[in-house]
C-alpha cells in the first residue's frame, strides 16, 4: 500500500482551517473514491476540556497528541486532511512562550505532510472562547508559517476566499498529488 498523502492545513487563528478541513476531506472522498480523513484540532478539544489555553509545559503533549491522531488516521486512509500539525503548536509555543524547544521535533513531523495549505489572513477574525489570544497574533502567525515553510523547502500554497471558491482553491492545490491514487479508488469503488 502506497505511503497516505498527508495534507497540512496551518495558519492564523480565525482563518478558517477547521471549515477548510472539514469541507475538504468532504469533496476529496467524494471526488477521489479515496478513503480521506479529518484529523480535527487538538487544540480546540483540550482548551474545551481545560477551560483555559495550555500552558508552556504542557505544549509538547499537544504536539505528540496531534501527531498520533494523524499517524492512526493514516494508518486506514489514503489521504489525511490534517487541522492543524506539530507545526502549529510550535509556532505558538515560539510566539507565546518565547520557547523553541519543540521547532526541530515539529519540523521533522510536519515535513510528512505531502502539502501545506497556509490560510489567508482575509477572514474576519471571530472570538472563539479559550482558544483565540487575538487579532494582533494574525500576522506574527502568518509571517512565522511563511518563513518556516520557506527555510524548510516545503510544498505550501495559500488558501483564500470564501465559501466556494476558497475550498475549490484547496481542491485545485490537492488533486494534483492525488491524480494516481484517484484511479485506483475508482476502479476500488467499482469493485465492492
Amino acid at each position: 500500500m502506497p505511503e497516505p498523502v498527508r495534507i497540512g492545513i496551518v495558519g492564523a487563528e480565525s482563518t478558517g482551517k477547521t471549515t477548510l478541513a472539514s469541507e475538504l476531506a468532504s469533496r476529496l472522498a467524494q471526488d477521489t473514491g479515496l478513503r480521506v480523513a479529518w484529523v480535527p484540532e487538538l487544540l480546540r478539544e483540550w482548551c474545551d476540556r481545560a477551560g483555559r489555553t495550555p500552558q508552556a509545559h504542557e505544549q509538547a503533549a499537544i504536539l505528540h497528541e496531534q501527531h498520533e491522531r494523524i499517524e492512526a488516521a493514516a494508518a486506514v486512509h489514503d489521504v489525511v486532511v490534517c487541522d492543524t500539525t506539530a507545526l502549529m503548536t510550535a509556532v505558538y509555543s515560539r510566539l507565546i512562550f518565547d520557547d523553541r524547544s519543540l521547532d526541530e521535533r515539529a519540523m521533522a513531523l510536519h515535513s510528512r505532510m505531502a502539502l501545506t495549505l497556509l490560510t489567508a489572513l482575509d477572514l474576519p477574525w471571530v472570538a472563539d472562547g479559550h482558544q483565540r489570544d487575538g487579532e494582533q497574533v494574525r500576522a506574527p502567525v502568518d509571517t512565522l508559517l511563511r518563513e518556516w515553510l520557506l527555510a524548510h523547502g516545503l510544498p505550501w500554497a495559500v488558501i483564500g476566499g470564501t465559501g466556494p471558491a476558497r475550498l475549490q482553491q484547496a481542491v485545485n492545490a490537492v488533486l494534483p498529488l492525488l491524480r494516481s491514487r484517484a484511479a485506483a479508488g475508482a476502479r476500488r469503488a467499482r469493485h465492492q
